[in-house]
């Protein structure tokens, strides 16, 4: 429930696969440790360091309701999928419940509301971390920060390999 890479200044009609090459170009971009993946939508390339759902098959929560269970591995694997990608969208939530400078429009320079965003990422974390309950939900889920070494995913490329 804590932002580790904030990568901000896109407009929002850019495509995802565009902004994260960008992002995986820059000395100070995201840096995705080998072994290490981040969880993507249907719209990102599946490859190393790159989990997208299994195409075709039923992804999102709902449709797991009710007792209806995953049918074989790959609607297993979208069930999870689909899990961890709720906590992110709920952790999205909070950010934007905490603070309503992110829920309008703005009219600042791009340069402030760039500034604005990492600063309301950066408290949000801090009020993660350092308080014992946080104001806006009764349960706090800690992050396990394991030691990663500095092998580091350079690009994303699509790889057969990866998606068989």
């Amino acid at each position: 429930m804590l932002f580790t890479f904030v990568f901000r200044g896109w407009e929002g009609s850019a495509s995802d696969s565009r902004v994260l090459r960008d992002a995986l170009s820059r000395p100070t971009g995201l840096k995705v440790p080998t072994g290490c993946y981040d969880l993507v939508d249907g719209r990102y390339t599946n490859g190393e360091g790159f989990l997208v759902p299994y195409r075709g098959t039923r992804y999102h929560l709902s449709k797991w309701r009710d007792g209806c269970a995953p049918i074989n591995h790959e609607e297993y694997f979208n069930m999870k999928h689909a899990s961890a990608r709720n906590v992110i969208e709920h952790c999205f939530g909070l950010l934007k419940k905490r603070w309503a400078i992110l829920r309008t429009p703005s009219f600042y320079p791009i340069r402030t509301q760039c500034k604005i965003i990492v600063a309301c990422s950066l408290l949000h974390n801090l009020i993660r971390r350092e308080m014992t309950v946080d104001p806006l939900e009764h349960e706090v889920i800690e992050v396990d920060e394991d030691e990663l070494d500095n092998d580091f995913i350079g690009q994303a490329s699509s790889s057969h390999h990866w998606t068989t």
